[in-house]
């Protein structure tokens, strides 16, 4: 088959779940023969784009900064990149069997929607997140109602589409999408074999990119909490972005450089390592899609602590006392408690975190979905051709 897979971003160029699906989903289509084009935007200097392999990637819209300074989407990039996309599946759309785009950030799978009836393709959509009417309105004050408005027009147009959870498969379906959504549960890519949990260093660990939603500035209150009553543990913070500096700032402001060392990106390798021997994962994020990282550090046999919150997907992942813990909220007092929990309970629950991986392995593994997708593709690749007839 001719597949499209569309987003604005390309990892490594851009780290985030997102993009390492999409590299994943592309590099396995083009390995099992598919012919594969990436659309996405130009993120890369005069050296040339890290490719996925096999793989033909088109940069449809100049190099932009996607964010403002506070972490939010930039409007203007997504225009220019809902542009490029129209125009080139205008011109070139009909020599693809699938369009797969991500729903986010909109205007491309708009274009999408727009090109499909010239180019007849099948439109496959990943809705890696849906945004309430409350939650727009927070994040952009009075416009965020045409956030809201136009998130409800990409539901409309004709779909197979995916969520990679529970929470929002059932807010696509209250926003108006026609048909029932399928759920991918799995975007773990790594061994599937049960963990041997080693004995933790007394160590909390993050790995996120540092914006608001991830809420990575209260770990350190919350660590200053959990040293009162452990006085030995230490939090080791990984990843970039906006929130970085007030991290830094947070950590001189309370004399904590003992207790709080931020990493920055280190090599993969680095960070399965960290995983493995600390005592646990902490996203204290108030939204997330998926939260792939919780399930890497079970493969570690590392529990985690999530924060509960009407937006976070990442706390389908946890069984509360078996892979980790949920907090009621990330504030100091509910952070600290459940790190603390998590290094009472000590090997025992390192061990049940080994458990729960082996148990929900398949199910949370990235073979699975992707073979879900493919299976979409095949349904529509027949009909597809008979309309290009």
């Amino acid at each position: 088959m001719r597949i499209c897979v569309v987003y604005d971003c390309l990892f490594p160029h851009t780290v985030g779940g997102a993009e390492r699906w999409y590299r994943n989903l592309s590099e396995r289509l083009a390995r099992e023969g598919h012919d594969v084009t990436y659309l996405t935007m130009r993120q890369w200097d005069a050296g040339g784009a890290d490719v996925p392999t096999g793989v033909t990637v088109r940069a449809v819209a100049p190099q932009m900064a996607l964010y403002t300074r506070s972490g939010r989407r930039r409007i203007g990039p997504p225009l220019v990149f809902g542009l490029g996309v129209l125009g080139h599946l205008l011109v070139r759309g009909r020599r693809y069997d699938v369009v797969h785009t991500a729903s986010f950030p909109y205007f491309s799978l708009l274009a999408a929607a727009i090109a499909r009836p010239f180019a007849r393709f099948r439109l496959v959509v990943d809705w890696h997140e849906v945004w309430s009417r409350d939650y727009w309105r927070e994040y952009l004050g009075a416009a965020g109602i045409a956030g809201w408005a136009i998130q409800a027009l990409c539901a409309r147009p004709r779909q197979a589409a995916f969520c990679f959870s529970r929470l929002h498969g059932r807010r696509l379906a209250q926003i108006g999408l026609r048909t029932q959504p399928t759920i991918l549960e799995g975007e773990y890519a790594g061994d599937r074999g049960r963990p041997q949990p080693s004995p933790p260093e007394p160590v909390v660990l993050f790995a996120g990119r540092h914006i608001p939603e991830k809420q990575v500035t209260a770990l350190i209150p919350a660590m200053l909490r959990v040293r009162a009553q452990v006085p030995e543990m230490r939090c080791e913070i990984y990843g970039d972005g906006p929130e970085r500096a007030a991290v830094e700032r947070m950590v001189a402001e309370h004399s904590a450089e003992d207790a709080v060392a931020i990493r920055g990106f280190v090599p993969a390798e680095e960070l399965a390592e960290a995983l493995r021997r600390a005592s646990c994962m902490v996203l204290p994020s108030r939204r997330e899609g998926y939260g792939l990282v919780v399930v890497e550090a079970a493969a570690a046999g590392t529990p985690s602590v999530v924060v509960a919150g009407p937006d976070n997907a990442a706390t389908e992942l946890v069984e509360d006392g078996r892979n980790g813990f949920i907090a009621p909220s990330a504030s100091p007092d509910d952070l600290s408690a459940a790190i603390v929990r998590v290094h009472t309970a000590g090997m025992a629950l390192r061990e049940a975190t080994a458990e729960w991986f082996a148990a929900n392995a398949d199910r949370l593994s990235l073979d699975g979905s992707l073979e879900r997708v493919l299976s979409s593709y095949r349904a529509g690749s027949a009909l597809n051709r008979r309309h290009k007839a």
